[in-house]
């Protein structure tokens, strides 16, 4: 776990990924590698996620590939016996974050209160996602209730786009941020792959100039 919140640190931004077909996989994943963010939350939110991490994850193994949206156990284990190398939750449920973390896999629960922070930290967890960043306050709101947490990272995700990510970099309780601006449903629908790596790299570019 530590050594993966390593390299989501080092890469900074984590690019959130909806397929609706297999056959964008492998050219998403690869223009993610050439733009330098070797790394992807795909979101279990359509019958194509499963298989895009199996290949993804299959023909980029230097890759860091998640399953988003996972909602209950079931999906949890076609996500881990696809490949995927950690789990994300929109909100923070005890049964699929304990299952999920009796399993050995890295686990990150979406929280947006102090309530889900505590419950979420009694199960050792100290990296936590921000969701909805930006609906909920921003980080205006993730830096107010960081303060009473000083031993947890967040990964804010929801909002966060290339004009505000900058300031959420910024803020050293942030492991990465979540985003899908340079990989838009309809940019991957178009087949503009070209479009979507000058994205990746942009984003890329973001991260080294605030954290070198």
């Amino acid at each position: 776990m530590i050594e993966m919140m390593q390299q989501l640190k080092k890469i900074g931004i984590v690019p959130v990924v909806v397929l609706n077909d297999v056959k964008d996989a492998l050219p998403l994943a690869e223009r993610l590698v050439k733009g330098g963010l070797p790394c992807a939350e795909v979101t279990f939110r359509t019958a194509a996620a499963e298989e895009s991490i199996r290949q993804m994850a299959k023909a980029f193994p230097e890759m860091l590939i998640g399953a988003g949206t996972v909602l209950t156990c079931e999906q949890a284990d076609r996500a881990i016996d696809a490949g995927a190398k950690f789990i994300v939750s929109p909100g923070f449920n005890p049964k699929v974050t304990e299952y999920v973390l009796k399993k050995g896999m890295p686990m990150t629960p979406g929280v947006c209160t102090p309530t889900e922070i505590e419950a979420a930290m009694q199960f050792g967890l100290d990296v936590l996602k921000f969701f909805p960043a930006e609906p909920s306050g921003g980080l205006k709101m993730l830096k107010a209730m960081a303060a009473a947490y000083v031993n947890l990272q967040f990964m804010p995700t929801g909002g966060i786009n290339a004009e505000n990510v900058k300031d959420y970099l910024k803020y050293d309780r942030i492991v990465a941020c979540g985003g899908s601006w340079m990989v838009s449903g309809a940019l991957v629908k178009e087949g503009k792959f070209d479009e979507i790596e000058n994205l990746v790299r942009e984003a890329a570019g973001i991260v080294k100039e605030i954290r070198g």
